[in-house]
């Protein structure tokens, strides 16, 4: 890992996903989350202080940053609750199958490099009566914008730690088997390429 990604990315991310539009589509949807909790891109745990204490049994916090994570870890305690920490990436997840309530992902499905992989893995994990919550940025429906979008990506993901514009949240999670029960969407205040937000629940299909 180079010095930009180590010690540019962490700080850096953690201000822009912290913006107060960004926080608000966080609360539309970490409430929701009950039972076994998995959040993959746990990140600087910024998600922490949502949860509703009083529905979750188990919270587990997937990331493969560690350097990330020291801000997750601080967060956790101001918000005193307890995460089971896993430093892996999402693509091999190391639950048992079935093994899951909810599923929790926030402006994660952007960056992982084999999104299929890790949906398939989320898949397995997940309860037949269970639902992944999930906020995320990607592919705007407006031309003029999902072009500048797919332009401006490869540099994008250069300067943003991996991150993608142009992924379509909901057809990324249909290829995997899940069925999108509820899906919203806006732009957020910002410059548009960066701001199409889609939130909502998907099951298992």
């Amino acid at each position: 890992m180079g010095i930009y990604q180590k010690y540019v990315i962490p700080p850096l991310l953690d201000a822009t996903m912290r913006v107060r539009p960004v926080m608000r589509q966080r609360a539309k949807v970490v409430p929701l989350a009950h039972g076994r909790v998995l959040e993959v891109g746990i990140g600087t745990g910024l998600n922490l202080s949502f949860y509703d204490k009083t529905k979750v049994d188990t919270l587990i916090g997937l990331d493969p940053s560690p350097e990330l994570q020291v801000l997750a870890r601080k967060r956790a305690a101001e918000a005193g609750i307890d995460v089971d920490w896993r430093t892996l990436s999402s693509e091999k997840i190391p639950l048992d199958d079935a093994s899951i309530d909810s599923i929790v992902v926030t402006y994660t499905l952007c960056t992982i490099p084999d999104i299929h992989a890790a949906l398939l893995e989320m898949r397995r994990v997940l309860k037949s009566n269970g639902a992944i919550y999930y906020s995320e940025h990607g592919l705007a429906p407006d031309e003029s914008v999902s072009k500048w979008q797919n332009r401006l990506n490869p540099i994008w993901k250069v300067i943003a730690g991996g991150c993608n514009l142009n992924r379509k949240i909901p057809t990324l999670l249909e290829n995997a088997g899940f069925r999108v029960d509820d899906l919203q969407t806006i732009y957020l205040p910002g410059l548009r390429p960066l701001m199409f937000n889609y939130w909502g629940t998907a099951t298992l299909a």
